[in-house]
This record gives C-alpha cells, structure tokens and sequence, in this order.
C-alpha cells in the first residue's frame, strides 16, 4: 500500500508539472512575435533602442510567470489593402484609381516594436490606416502629373508613392512588400479621347496597310496565277512529253514483246527440231548404223568362220592323208614284220605241238587274249545301259560268260588249234566271232 501511494503521489507530480510547464512556456510560431510585458520583463537595447519595458520573442519559446507577466501575439504575415482615390490631376481633370497595397510588419525588432505600440491590441485596424496613409500621398502625387503621365508611367506613380510612405511606413513598423495601380478612369472621357487620335492614325494605317495588303496579296495572287498558269502549261508539256514517252516505251515494249516471242518460236523451232533429231533421228541413224555394223560384223565374222572352216577342212585333210600315209606304211610294216613274225610262230608252234599240245595252246591263247577280250566286248556293243554287282568278281563273271556267249571262246579256241596244225593254212590267226544280237539281255552274275 505504501508503494501505490508513493506511486500514485509520483504520477499527480508529474501531471501538475506538465500543466503547470504548459502554464508558464509559451512558443512564438514562425509568422508571429510573442510580445512579453510585466515583472521582469525587460530585454537589452536592441540596435541602440530600448525596449520600454516589454521583451520581444521570436521564432523560440520562452516562460511567462503567471499573474506577473503578460504574453501577446504580433502577426507578421502579409496583409492586403485595397485603394480608391478620386483625385484631380495637374490638368484640372477628375479621375479614380484603384489599387492594391500588400504590406506586413517588418521582421526586425524595431519594427516589431513599433507596430506592436501601435497595433498590438489593434492590428485588425491596419488595413484602414495604410487605405489613409496611400490615399493621402496617392492624391498628392497624382496632383503633379497629367493624364498621359499616369497611362504612359504608372512604375512612376508607384516608385513615387512608396518613396513618400516610407517614413511613415517606418515609424508604423510596417514594409510594403508590392504597390500595384490596377486601373484609372475619367468622367469626362478624356482618357477615351486621348487616345482617339491614335486609334485614328492606327485604323488609317491599319487601312492602308490593308490596302497594300490587298493590293500586294492582289498581285501575289496575279503572280501566283500566272506561275499556276506556267505550271500548268509546263505540267501538259510534261505529260504531253511523257505519254509520248510511255507511248513510245509502249510501242517499243511492244515490239521487244514481239521479237522476243519470235525468238521464243525460233528457240522453240529449234528445240523442237533438235528433240526430232536426238529422239527420232538419232536413234534412226543409230539403229540403221547399228544394223549396218552388225550385218558387216555377222558377213565378217561368217567369213571368218568360213575361213576357218575351209582351214580346218585344209588342216583336216592334210591331217588325215598324213594319218592315213602314216597308218598305210606302219600297218605294211606290221603286216611285214607279223607274217615273219607268224612264221617263226607257226614252226615254233609246230615244234611245240609235237611235243606238248596244251602248252603250246594256253600260250596261245595267252598271246591272242586281247583279241579274244575284244571278240568277247563285242557282245555289250549294242547295250545301252549295264549294272554291274559284286564289284571286280561280278566284272569277271561278266567277261566269262561273255566268252563263252555263242560258241566264241570254243571258236577262238578252235581256230588257234586249226593254226596249229596248220590244216587251214591262214597266216593271220584271226577268227571273226560271231556278232550278238543287240536285243539279247546281259546281266552281271549278283551276290547271294
């Protein structure tokens, strides 16, 4: 409990401290001047100028004692007074300007101390004292110059009164910050008529200026006509020009067209010739040259083989005389030698004979053996087609029945035995075997 009280005691403090600080600072806000009067309330000498007794505060804050001391505000933002002045000028004509004033307090603290002597509890009063103050000079000035120097000079005007309101406006603590003469009429239209005159000499020489205008644009037009015009003629020269030129590039486009379509016929003439010539008459010409060459190769080459021909019939014949002359003398000479040959057989044989017959008979026949072999071949002369079974046995079995086939073998036989005993008297020895009939069948001896 002790605590929330100490606690609670801190906090009532501190809010009796904040208000009582909001209570006593006070903050001059940029566009104003806190003026400061009361106890204590004295500030330095400012410029060499004394305060009179109150402080002047700006763009800061400072602490007023409550009850003892008084804190007011100066505004020092722009203010804007209007004017209207009916006055006379030095030519004894009335007239009324209207203007503007834009002033506001000045920002040193002289001026500040001026205006706030003077306006502090009255500064809504401003306007109406400045409205006096330029009215006053305005009149005074404008009582020195003439119409024509108000239209023509108002920088004049103006410099003139702000010159003469700066005392004034220095002793009031104010500053003009802009002087503007908005407009100046006259009852008796003395400024309309001040400027007739030169309304006069400008709508004449705005006339005549027309008028030249019209007559230079009059001519302008003329020249412009007549180059239009040359323009014109030069423009059908031109065309004139060029549709004779796109008729001449046409007729000679046209004629190009033609020649080249000629040429085309010509070209295609001539394609077409030459398709003829290599589709039809080469291949013709080829082919009867063809034909050409190979009847010259098929005469050549049935020369060729008839010479040929003719040599090896040449080489043919001259072969077999030869042959023949060669066999002719070779068979005289075997016949020759084999008639010597049989005699000396036959007296050996005979010698033989008388003293072993079946000696001189199986040697005999050993001797003739080819020819009996021969004799017994002659019976498969006129087959066709033999099997043979049981290999070299079955061949042998063959040959044996062969020879002893219709009385061959017995007739050799016979025959060597005739020659023996030399009851035939034939010197050859040879026995012509009887021939087989070609139907009679043959057939090998089989196993089994």
């Amino acid at each position: 409990m002790p605590l929330i009280g100490v606690a609670i005691a801190v906090v009532v403090a501190v809010v009796v401290l904040i208000v009582l600080f909001k209570m006593v600072w006070r903050v001059a806000e940029p566009n104003e001047a806190l003026i400061i009067s009361g106890l204590g309330a004295r500030s330095k000498p400012i410029d060499g100028v004394d305060s009179l007794g109150f402080k002047i505060i700006t763009g800061k804050g400072t602490s007023v004692l409550p009850g003892f001391q008084v804190a007011r505000r100066l505004r020092l933002d722009s203010r804007a007074a209007n004017l209207e002045v009916n006055c006379v000028t030095q030519q004894g004509i009335p007239v009324k300007v209207r203007g503007v004033v834009i002033y506001k307090v000045g920002d040193d603290f002289v001026s500040i101390a001026n205006a706030a002597r003077r306006f502090l509890e009255q500064q809504g009063s401003m306007d109406g004292a400045i409205h006096e103050l330029f009215t006053g000079h305005l009149r005074s000035i404008i009582g020195g110059l003439t119409v024509e120097d108000l239209i023509l000079n108002r920088e004049r005007l103006t410099g003139e009164t702000r010159s003469s309101a700066a005392d004034e406006m220095n002793k009031l603590g104010l500053v003009v910050d802009s002087l503007q003469i908005q407009e100046i009429d006259d009852e008796t239209g003395y400024i309309t008529n001040l400027g007739r005159p030169h309304a006069a000499r400008v709508a004449a020489s705005a006339r005549i200026a027309e008028a030249e205008r019209d007559q230079e644009a009059t001519q302008r037009e003329q020249e412009t006509m007549r180059e239009n015009a040359a323009v014109i003629r030069d423009t059908e020269i031109k065309k004139a020009e060029y549709e004779g030129q796109v008729q001449q590039a046409a007729q000679q486009a046209r004629q190009e067209v033609i020649l080249k379509e000629t040429r085309n016929a010509e070209l295609e003439a001539e394609r077409t010739e030459k398709r003829l010539e290599s589709e039809i008459r080469k291949p013709a010409d080829a082919r009867a040259y063809e034909q050409v060459k190979l009847a010259e190769a098929e005469r050549d080459q049935r020369f060729a083989l008839a010479q040929a021909a003719a040599k090896e019939v040449q080489l043919k014949a001259e072969r077999e005389a030869e042959a023949t002359r060669l066999l002719g003398e070779a068979e005289a000479d075997a016949t020759r030698k084999r008639g010597l040959a049989e005699a000396e057989a036959i007296k050996a044989r005979a010698e033989a004979l008388a003293q072993n017959q079946e000696a001189v008979i199986a040697q005999q026949l050993a001797e003739q053996w080819p020819q009996i072999v021969e004799a017994g071949a002659r019976v498969f002369g006129n087959v066709d087609n033999m099997v043979v079974l049981n290999g070299a046995d079955g061949v042998e079995d063959l040959l044996a029945k062969a020879l002893t086939l219709g009385g061959t073998g017995l007739g050799l036989a016979r025959s060597l035995l005739s020659n023996v005993s030399g009851q035939n008297g034939q010197q050859n020895g040879h026995v012509p075997a009887p021939a087989l009939d070609r139907t009679t069948p043959v057939e090998a001896p089989r196993e089994g």
